[in-house]
């Protein structure tokens, strides 16, 4: 065959598989069985491009506002801390998507930076729209029940399975989602901020009046009395909860903070073409028989325009494993229970959710250098083959003690009933054969590279430029045979 005839043989294949895949599926219609919506094969073209260009309602941008100024003054400013060098941007870097620029699973602070954390530390970025915790399908419906009271319904509700061809139905499930943490505990940045400022594993800032005190001589003050009021300077207390809210209003108005210019945003818009490479790994992202991420990871605008946040805010007790790398971990009898505690408290009796944690936002996940509430993995390849292996050929996740496959080893035994087995592809068996191969993984690391924010302010990557460059990268970690 000649060489010019081989992408319109490539084309003519691709077209017959989508008129195949729509046949059967009529097909099942017509025998009764349950109605599957279209897959997104047959939603993006075979030069990448995006065949339904979306006008998104993205976040204004607007001259920053006095108080959200001196909210990134104190962002960057290392004295609050125990150490006189720590700031917020130590660990929430705006170079790294306002995350850690190294690559420890946890950050290392307190008063001579030698205390390390318990927690990976997650990026600041994507939280304006994130909704209060709750536990239901819609917060606002939910603003007059208490939490209690919902946690009653969640127990009497039966759960629908989650995939990226049904997410509609599955967000009616009465699970808990929203707030901030990777356990959700506050619901707002200021409340957020209030956490490491005083934590003595982070900032270790000590007391109120020691940070008022720090605030109060800061070459700065005179802008918290010019905005607060001159009193506010000898008020400990109220000084420092309008530091918190200034942190918060920098969060909020910066665009720097949600910027929605990555490749795939400019593909929503029909300003860009996906690679081979990385079409294909959209399409596999989205498949349930294949990586299913879009379950959880929401890829679809809403339905008022907002661009997705590439999360559903919902938890998750996915069992990965224990981190040794954590101190903590050494005490046997240590766990992190996400909802359930330690450092969360009101739900603690709610056993239920004990092994909860946050899904985060998949925006920028390529840069992130490591994964999961407990940092375990710092390669998308290796978070990739735990979603792969953990259920089929457990002994490549987990250790092997006296011939045993110690699978989900950071849990005790008696929750482990809560990790979830029905989701794709953790409703796999053991023997049987993974969702995603080798090719389908690399092809969804080189869609989730789509995600990283700059993209039209940097000149485009090799793997945009040379699409042959793309198939080549990340390999799957080399896990025990």
């Amino acid at each position: 065959m000649p060489r010019r005839a081989l992408p319109v043989a490539a084309a003519l294949l691709a077209l017959a598989a989508c008129a195949v895949w729509l046949a059967a599926h009529a097909a099942a219609g017509v025998a009764g069985a349950p109605a599957v919506a279209p897959a997104p094969a047959v939603l993006v073209l075979l030069d990448g491009a995006n065949p339904h260009p979306v006008r998104l309602k993205l976040p204004p941008r607007h001259p920053l506002s006095a108080v959200a100024r001196l909210g990134r003054v104190l962002f960057q400013d290392p004295a609050l801390s125990g150490s006189g060098r720590m700031s917020c941007a130590s660990c929430h870097d705006p170079h790294d998507a306002y995350a850690p620029a190294n690559s420890l699973s946890v950050q290392l602070g307190g008063g001579a930076l030698n205390r390390p954390g318990v927690r990976a530390v997650p990026s600041l970025e994507y939280l304006y729209r994130q909704q209060n915790f709750s536990i239901g399908p819609d917060n606002e419906e939910n603003e007059t029940v208490t939490l209690q009271q919902l946690v009653a319904l969640g127990i009497r509700a039966v759960r629908v399975r989650k995939t990226a061809h049904d997410t509609q139905a599955s967000g009616a499930n009465l699970v808990p989602q929203g707030g901030l943490f990777w356990d959700g505990r506050v619901d707002t940045l200021q409340q957020q901020a209030d956490g490491p400022l005083f934590n003595p594993l982070e900032m270790d800032g000590g007391s109120v009046a020691t940070v008022a005190r720090k605030l109060r001589h800061s070459a700065y003050a005179k802008q918290f009395a010019l905005l607060f009021g001159p009193a506010v300077l000898h008020q400990p207390r109220l000084l420092v909860s309008e530091a918190l809210f200034a942190l918060a209003r920098y969060q909020i108005e910066d665009p720097s903070f949600h910027p929605f210019d990555s490749k795939f945003d400019a593909w929503l818009q029909g300003r860009a073409r996906f690679t081979p490479a990385q079409r294909r790994g959209y399409i596999d992202f989205n498949d349930p028989r294949k990586g299913d991420c879009a379950a959880c990871h929401l890829d679809q605008p809403g339905p008022d325009g907002l661009p997705p946040l590439f999360t559903d805010t919902q938890y998750e007790a996915l069992g990965v494993p224990r981190n040794p790398a954590i101190p903590a971990n050494r005490d046997p009898r240590y766990f992190d229970l996400g909802i359930c505690g330690p450092y969360r408290h009101d739900l603690a009796k709610q056993t239920r959710y004990c092994g909860m944690f946050l899904t985060p936002t998949l925006r920028n996940a390529a840069t992130r250098h490591a994964f999961f509430h407990n940092g375990v993995y710092h390669t998308l390849a290796q978070v990739l083959a735990f979603y792969d292996y953990r259920d089929t050929r457990p002994w490549k996740i987990y250790p092997t003690v006296d011939g045993h496959v110690e699978k989900f080893n950071d849990l005790p035994a008696r929750y482990r009933a809560n990790v979830d087995r029905t989701d794709p592809p953790f409703n796999r068996h053991l023997g049987e054969a993974p969702a995603m191969s080798r090719r389908d993984m690399r092809d969804i690391i080189a869609f989730l590279k789509t995600l990283d924010d700059g993209w039209h302010r940097r000149p485009p990557r090799v793997a945009d430029r040379n699409v042959s460059a793309t198939t080549q990268q990340h390999s799957p970690p080399r896990l025990s045979p």
